[in-house]
């Protein structure tokens, strides 16, 4: 009873907390206009914390769902989260393991490896003397998570209610879809299980090439996760993964062909591969870290997805757009043919602007600002494609990077891992 109370007082708060934060920053808006509506946006999302921090994380890496100038403004919240006290997170691994914790780790660093909105991150050492890294999820996150997804579940449906035309974009079922990826961030049981699957995968196909971390159950919880300890580079870092491979080409293409085979021959593919979790080993191998966000493709989506592949090459603008309406979520019928023509004109107006624009430079301008032409034919985008999206762009990066040391743009190899 009481805790069930004391619930209830913590979630009043918390709303009042978000209500006064945005009324405070509309005001501002309205009355001094001094910043720009996106950018008042990210101040108001990081003073609110874990769950509004996460959700700028997911706009400034999802061009397929949200407009370029809030892609551009959340950015900044890609950053490592302030980190915790180091006591926080000892109360935490005492409350999940008890008197077992000191037979369990013979060492854990006080200072943290990483730090993010929803866990922290300690290296360690176990008993039995491997080395490994605990990620420890904060205290409260996810009732928090739950009070905040009510309140903007709450808002979505007032919105929809009073905007003729909130229904194309489907504002409740973003918000739960954003809501069950971050919901399942909080389970590090799923995270383990996810591992588990990738670590088949790759068995399965003898794939010695990539490495995903061993997880020690033993010293994990549903909110603490003990996994190998993997001692590496990230892969972007040109001047270090010479330190470990003669062929750093070849550890990007692994990388590349790995992935992309995961999607149509495992149950989950990693949706978050930046560049803090991939890594080269000191082995030459690449590890794979963090399965905390992992999608899941659907058939007509593959095929879709098979189709674009084929299409975009050949610019054929008919087959895009029907692939896109394919892919995409509508309440009303798509007219095909004017959509491709409206595909056609971004590409005949970035030309016009660009003189030198190539068409896979097309393929990237038109992924950032994707969003707004679907939305002018009542077509959106689900999760799965947005996280697919996020992770070309994160490959795209990583080519755009190597390019001018390795050479690879005329690369075969690459191009067709790619």
């Amino acid at each position: 009873m009481w805790h069930e109370l004391s619930s209830t007082i913590k979630s009043i708060r918390r709303m009042g907390k978000t209500g006064f934060v945005l009324q405070k920053s509309g005001m501002r808006y309205l009355l001094n206009r001094d910043q720009p509506l996106p950018y008042l946006l990210r101040d108001a999302m990081e003073e609110l914390g874990a769950t509004y921090i996460k959700l700028g994380q997911l706009i400034a890496s999802s061009p397929s769902i949200f407009p370029h100038q809030y892609v551009e403004a959340f950015q900044d919240c890609l950053d490592q989260a302030q980190p915790i006290d180091f006591s926080i997170v000892e109360d935490v691994l005492q409350q999940e393991f008890g008197d077992s914790l000191s037979t369990l780790f013979s060492h854990i660093d006080p200072q943290p490896l990483a730090s993010a909105s929803i866990a922290q991150v300690h290296a360690a050492t176990l008993q039995t003397g491997e080395d490994v890294v605990i990620k420890v999820q904060k205290p409260g996150v996810r009732n928090v998570l739950e009070t905040d997804f009510q309140f903007m579940q709450f808002s979505a449906r007032v919105v929809e209610r009073f905007s003729p035309r909130s229904w194309e974009s489907s504002i409740t079922d973003i918000v739960a879809e954003i809501r069950n990826g971050m919901l399942e961030e909080c389970d590090f049981y799923t995270e383990a299980e996810n591992i588990r699957l990738y670590q088949q995968f790759l068995e399965s196909n003898g794939n010695d090439r990539v490495r995903v971390p061993k997880v020690y159950e033993r010293a994990s919880t549903l909110r603490v996760l003990t996994m190998e300890r993997f001692y590496g580079v990230g892969l972007t870092d040109i001047n270090q993964v010479r330190k470990y491979t003669n062929d750093p080409e070849q550890a990007l293409i692994d990388s590349l062909d790995t992935w992309y085979q995961s999607l149509h021959q495992c149950q989950i593919y990693h949706a978050d591969l930046h560049a803090g979790n991939v890594m080269l080993l000191e082995d030459g191998s690449v590890g794979f870290i963090d399965f905390g966000i992992v999608g899941h493709i659907s058939p007509p989506t593959w095929e879709a997805l098979t189709s674009l592949a084929v299409c975009v090459p050949a610019k054929d603008f008919q087959a895009i757009a029907q692939a896109l309406a394919t892919i995409g979520v509508t309440k009303h019928s798509v007219d095909v043919s004017c959509f491709a023509e409206d595909l056609e004109s971004l590409y005949l107006s970035l030309s016009e602007e660009d003189e030198g624009l190539d068409f896979n430079d097309f393929i990237r301008q038109l992924t950032l600002q994707i969003s707004g032409v679907a939305q002018r034919h009542g077509i959106r985008f689900p999760r799965e494609f947005t996280l697919l999206v996020k992770q070309f762009l994160y490959f795209d990066r990583y080519i755009r990077i190597l390019a001018p040391e390795l050479d690879m743009l005329g690369d075969e190899r690459l191009l067709e891992a790619f």
